[in-house]
């Protein structure tokens, strides 16, 4: 479709024209370059989400293209079931279908960690079932720099600072892709009005006992005094670039020291003693992906107290994100914890 072509298509259903077919063809493009016939669109309700439905929606007049649209209902909140079905019928009036999961699965700590892990598993499972092998989140450019924030208040080193990455492999077979990230959430909150009309509004997003909404409600004064988001996104786009260059090194650390079989990993202890901390912190995520398939990395003051448990004379053996660590001749052994 020529830009000419997808400004007529897009001027019904956006008032503010120009500056929202330009986000447009930016996300046509990245998903052009991805390439895939079959997506899975992760829903919330919020305007994010939302404006990322449009978009896709929107996607499908240039591409033959199949989006499936799956909502996680956590059940967390009292109104969760109704909300759920109130996004439904939101994107019914747009012949848009939404699958409704339920997770009836219990969270009683970490609320928000644990429901992301969760997500994530179910809406694998999905793309299992259905050969769906790319997810796309709504993601955007304030999360980016909450997400930066959050990782520097708990002392990440480059990694964690370079924040999300655009495409990631989530395992083998399935691909994470956040092709709003570069984009601001006011855009976002304006496709997803001109197009809907309205979206879902998250209690948990205005809560003060998360980090996320504490530096969230940070943004205003930051700006305030001319510290912009933009230019903090520029900082962790170029620190992403570094970190691209420390994957490639980290990889091959990794192969030379960790062997995995029989659901169990196998470290080089004595190999292992020679990293830097920031390797040995990796190298630990790593390992324990392997046995436990978690997309995120363990925060690192969890995985610096094991480093340090390990370097003792008398360490038998200690837990880790669902895995048992304990030496074994010349080797650092992990397997999964029995529950």
């Amino acid at each position: 479709m020529s830009k000419k072509n997808s400004s007529v298509n897009l001027k019904n259903n956006f008032k503010d024209f120009q500056d929202l077919t330009n986000i447009f063809l930016n996300f046509k493009n990245k998903l052009d370059s991805i390439n895939k016939k079959k997506y899975l669109v992760a829903v919330s309700g919020g305007p994010d989400s939302l404006a990322l439905v449009a978009l896709t929606n929107e996607y499908k007049n240039s591409k033959k293209v199949k989006f499936h649209y799956v909502l996680v209902d956590h059940n967390i909140r009292k109104n969760s079931h109704q909300e759920a079905k109130k996004v439904g019928s939101i994107l019914k009036k747009k012949k848009i279908d939404l699958k409704i999961i339920l997770n009836k699965k219990k969270i009683l700590r970490n609320i928000q960690s644990e429901a992301r892990n969760i997500r994530y598993d179910i809406l694998k499972n999905y793309c299992l079932k259905n050969r769906i092998t790319t997810i796309l989140t709504a993601h955007n450019l304030e999360d980016q720099v909450e997400t930066f924030f959050i990782r520097l208040s708990r002392g990440s080193g480059l990694k964690g600072l370079s924040a999300m990455k655009p495409l990631r492999k989530i395992d083998s077979k399935l691909t994470l892709c956040r092709p709003l990230l570069d984009v601001r959430k006011n855009f976002l909150i304006r496709i997803s009005k001109n197009t809907f009309g309205k979206y879902i509004k998250d209690p948990s997003n205005k809560d003060e006992k998360y980090l996320r909404t504490k530096i969230r409600n940070l943004k205003k004064p930051l700006e305030n005094s001319g510290v912009k988001y933009e230019q903090i996104f520029k900082s962790i786009q170029n620190l992403s670039f570094s970190r691209s260059t420390l994957d490639n090194y980290f990889e091959k650390i990794f192969k030379k020291l960790i062997n995995v079989r029989n659901n169990q990993v196998k470290i080089n202890f004595k190999k292992f003693n020679k990293l830097n901390n920031d390797v040995k912190i990796a190298l630990i995520n790593q390992s324990i992906k392997k046995i436990k398939k978690n997309y995120y990395d363990l925060r690192s003051r969890k995985v610096e107290n094991l480093i340090k448990n390990l370097s003792r004379n008398n360490f038998k053996k200690s837990t880790l994100g669902g895995c048992i660590f304990f030496k074994k001749d010349s080797n650092l052994c992990l397997k999964q914890e029995k529950l």
